[in-house]
């Protein structure tokens, strides 16, 4: 079983940054890369994604300009930079890869189990 391990999470303030990483146990250059989201009682939604190269990235309309996902095939990881944090942006949050270029998390293939990311008012 492939499993993806995501670090970073943690308590911030409203108006905070956070910068997550995902690291890939093994190469990376074959997968599309997303990163998932998870609030209490709330269906899993995209947050952001990114090609094999790198050169596409793509967001949810909720994060928009405030996120950035990047990944460094080197060293089998993908980051998401969160930055102006929100409340509502308090989740538990997945990496996740896959062959597909989509939004629906059906359609990836692994996953991390995921980190905490809290967001203080």
């Amino acid at each position: 079983q492939v499993q993806l391990v995501e670090s970073g999470g943690g308590l911030v303030q409203a108006g905070g940054s956070l910068r997550l990483s995902c690291v890939f146990p093994g190469p990376i250059r074959a997968y599309n890369l997303a990163w998932f989201r998870q609030a209490p009682g709330k269906e899993r939604e995209f947050v952001a994604r990114i090609s094999r190269t790198g050169i596409r990235t793509d967001y949810g309309d909720s994060v928009k300009g405030r996120f950035a996902i990047s990944r460094d095939n080197a060293k089998s990881t993908v980051y998401l930079q969160m930055n102006s944090l929100k409340p509502e942006d308090a989740a538990v949050y997945y990496c996740a890869a896959g062959t597909a270029w989509t939004t629906n998390k059906f359609e990836y293939d692994y996953w991390g189990q995921g980190t905490q990311v809290t967001v203080s008012s």
